[in-house]
């Protein structure tokens, strides 16, 4: 019978998840029934979301359960399949979570190709947070030439590609990161401007970085980032809503007045659109040219991607709180095994 070494969620944390929220353990897994295969992980993604799934707030999601092995998406070799479909040795995107093996049903599965691009860049550019940029970016930024569109994590793997496929629109991109090692790969990356949200002028930074004000932003972040950026949107601004990372170990309400009168008279008498989403409502129709038109940019240089790979599950857990803190420098994933 094979065994798995995972991380579970042992309680639901309050503020900044610390190491007592979860605990490590070996336990037998099933054999794989009838349309499901047996993965051993090679690779595991880390985003911002896990934070959300950790809790039992309502959500767009079910929460993770106490007990239960943490969420998250996966690159794993097939270890065994009882489905035709799959042969040991292939390699495969799935959602086997925090742990170094995993039974899943074979149709969840996606099969990847090793020789056509890095197999981590399915958990990054090419895979969910690749995804999200484009849709989020193309159906409710809708940016065009000449805008000026601005992003915030922007070194991280959404933010880095919104940027990039703004340009490609021929939108002018403003970069938001923290510290001037991010702040000067957004200017590799091509960025028009870049601005570190931890300088004490941020504002006055992002103002002169946007001196027509800002047709689309793109929203990661939250906080203080979004006040600084909401006196520089112009009438008719889209603003596709991604993240908020900022507040996502809170567990109060900021001081000070309440500012919400402020934001909603600015959406109407700027005529702002302001819209959330979660990825997946897009993926039944823009998927296919998601693969087609990224894989396409990846060729010719139009877009560039940076990962930061940690090594080894039992990293895993301070891997995660140091992408809560924004210690992370691109697309955050764990290397399982080799």
């Amino acid at each position: 019978m094979a065994q798995t070494t995972r991380i579970v969620l042992a309680s639901r944390p309050h503020g900044e998840p610390t190491q007592e929220n979860f605990r490590t353990e070996t336990v037998d897994l099933p054999e794989p029934a009838a349309g499901e295969a047996l993965l051993e992980t090679l690779y595991l993604s880390l985003d911002p979301y896990m934070r959300g799934r950790m809790s039992d707030a309502p959500s767009y999601a079910a929460p993770v359960e106490i007990d239960a092995t943490m969420v998250g998406a996966t690159v794993s070799r097939v270890v065994q399949s009882t489905d035709d479909a799959l042969s040991p040795g292939d390699v495969v995107l799935g959602y086997g979570g925090w742990q170094t093996h995993s039974v899943e049903k074979v149709k969840h599965l996606r099969r990847l190709d090793p020789q056509g691009a890095p197999m981590t860049t399915a958990l990054g550019v090419l895979g969910m947070p690749g995804f999200t940029a484009y849709s989020g970016l193309l159906t409710i930024g809708q940016p065009k030439p000449g805008e000026t569109v601005v992003v915030a994590a922007a070194t991280g793997p959404v933010g880095s590609a919104v940027g990039q496929i703004a340009r490609i629109k021929g939108a002018r991109a403003v970069g938001i990161a923290g510290g001037p090692e991010k702040v000067a790969h957004l200017k590799e990356l091509g960025f028009d401007a870049a601005i570190d949200h931890r300088a004490p002028d941020f504002a006055e930074q992002l103002a002169a970085a946007t001196p027509d004000g800002i047709d689309v932003y793109f929203e990661n972040v939250g906080g203080q980032v979004w006040d600084a950026v909401l006196r520089r949107l112009n009438t008719y601004a889209r603003v596709p809503v991604c993240g908020l990372v900022a507040g996502y170990n809170a567990t109060s309400l900021p001081e000070g007045p309440d500012r919400s009168g402020v934001l909603m008279g600015t959406i109407l008498r700027k005529s702002l659109t302001v819209r959330g989403f979660i990825q997946t409502e897009f993926a039944p129709t823009q998927t296919e040219d998601f693969v087609r038109d990224m894989s396409g940019w990846l060729a010719d240089g139009q877009v560039q991607y940076r990962e930061d790979v940690v090594e080894g599950l039992d990293h895993t857990v301070e891997a995660f709180q140091g992408l809560l803190q924004g210690r992370n420098f691109g697309k955050l994933v764990v290397k399982v095994a080799d």
